[in-house]
Formats: structure tokens, C-alpha cells, sequence
């Protein structure tokens, strides 16, 4: 395996974490087990990705469309992003993370919407790693609110700036998703229009730096044009 280089441009690495709830079954366990070792993976992967260059780390972890999974797996993922929040709080605070969650948040339990707002308050000037969340996100839900606000006479920055959030941070470079399943699921398909897409049969709870190391690896050897042609 070819080990990836730290570059010195911003590097955009979006991922969806797929694949707990059968690691969990395919282990004898229960889904929410597999969520919790999920939860193992994304500090792995939240520590090793400065080393490897990233600067922007984007998280798919819950979807909108989640909100259909029985409820006692949904009530499950919701005490886990709690858990997440006070365990891992003072790790990115130390480390010079910033956290930022996107999506709804009208939705999510009170304390855990406020716990949320509360560590992108304590971390808001790190800036080792821009750390993302998508938490009850839906990208086309996005794309739709900045079109209805803005109204037809909008510039592409203008929707881009809406859709996107925060500012500073550059469209995805590189989209990971594990599990085996080869399809976007609604996630940031805007700032993922030129995005180098990897994908990996491996389960999220057995992702390691090694993995991470292995897909940026692979995009750095990519050419990647953006509708051009490479110059002779």
C-alpha cells in the first residue's frame, strides 16, 4: 500500500460512514453496537487526518432520511452523538479541531442541539482541522432552501455560500464512502460535483489510518481536470 503525502493546499476529504448496524449484526451483536464501535472509527480517522494532509473533514452521520429506522435505533444514535460530544469535546479542543455540524437542527433533542452549539462556540478558533458533522442532513433539502431564499435572480456564489455554510471551506476533494455500497445518499452532492470518489467494501467500524492513508493515496495519483483537457 502506497502511503499518502501531506500536501500543502487544503484538502477536502468528505466521508459516509457506512456499514455499522451489519457490522454489529455480522459480529452477533445489535445494531447499536455497531453504531458505538462506529464511533471508535471516527476519532481513529479524526486523529490521523491532519497527518495526512486534510484540512476539512466532513462526517456523514445521520440522515435525514434516518429518521425512518426504528425508533429505538434512532433514540440509540441520539444518546451516542451525546456521548460523542462529552467524551470527545475536550480531545478536539486539545487537539485544534473545529467543529461544525450541518443540517437541521430543528429536529434534534433540545440538550443535544445545544450541547452541539456549545463546542462550535469552545472550538470556533482551531484551526488544525476543520471537523464537519452532517447531523439530520439532506443535501437536497440544502440546495432547495438556498434556491427558495434566494430566488431565481441568485448567483452560483450566492447559492454556494447558503448551501455550504462555512465560510472558507472549499467544494470536497476526495468522498470516501465504506460498506460496499457505491451511490452518494444525498450527501453534499453540491460541494461533491467534482469530487474523486473511493470506495471500499470495508464496514466504518474497521476503518483505520491506514484505510484513510490507502484512499488519498489513490486520489493523489488521479488527474484530475475539472472539465479541461491536461496540457501537453
Amino acid at each position: 500500500m502506497q502511503s499518502a503525502c501531506p500536501r500543502s493546499e487544503p484538502l477536502h476529504v468528505a466521508i459516509i460512514m457506512d456499514g455499522n448496524g451489519r457490522w454489529g449484526l455480522s459480529q452477533g451483536l445489535t445494531r447499536s453496537h455497531g453504531h458505538n464501535a462506529g464511533a471508535d472509527a471516527v476519532r481513529r480517522t479524526v486523529e490521523a487526518a491532519p497527518e495526512l494532509g486534510v484540512t476539512t473533514l466532513s462526517l456523514f452521520a445521520f440522515a435525514s432520511s434516518n429518521w425512518a429506522r426504528p425508533t429505538a435505533e434512532v433514540s440509540a444514535l441520539m444518546d451516542l452523538f451525546r456521548s460523542y460530544l462529552t467524551t470527545d469535546g475536550p480531545r478536539l479542543i486539545e487537539s485544534g479541531a473545529r467543529l461544525s455540524m450541518i443540517g437541521r437542527r430543528d429536529r434534534l433533542p433540545p440538550d443535544l442541539a445545544r450541547a452541539v452549539t456549545d463546542l462550535e462556540a469552545e472550538t470556533r478558533l482551531n484551526d488544525r482541522l476543520n471537523l464537519r458533522i452532517a447531523l439530520d442532513y439532506s443535501s437536497r433539502e440544502a440546495i432547495m432552501f438556498a434556491a427558495t431564499r434566494l430566488g431565481p435572480a441568485a448567483t452560483l456564489a450566492e447559492l454556494e455560500r447558503l448551501i455550504v455554510g462555512d465560510a472558507g471551506i472549499g467544494p470536497v476533494d476526495l468522498l470516501i464512502r465504506t460498506g460496499g455500497e457505491q451511490r452518494l445518499s444525498d450527501f453534499m452532492l453540491w460541494e461533491c460535483a467534482f469530487a474523486e470518489l473511493w470506495f471500499t467494501r470495508r464496514m466504518w467500524p474497521d476503518f483505520d489510518a491506514s484505510d484513510l492513508s490507502e484512499a488519498i493515496a489513490d486520489f493523489q495519483r488521479r488527474d484530475r481536470r475539472f472539465g479541461g483537457l491536461v496540457a501537453a
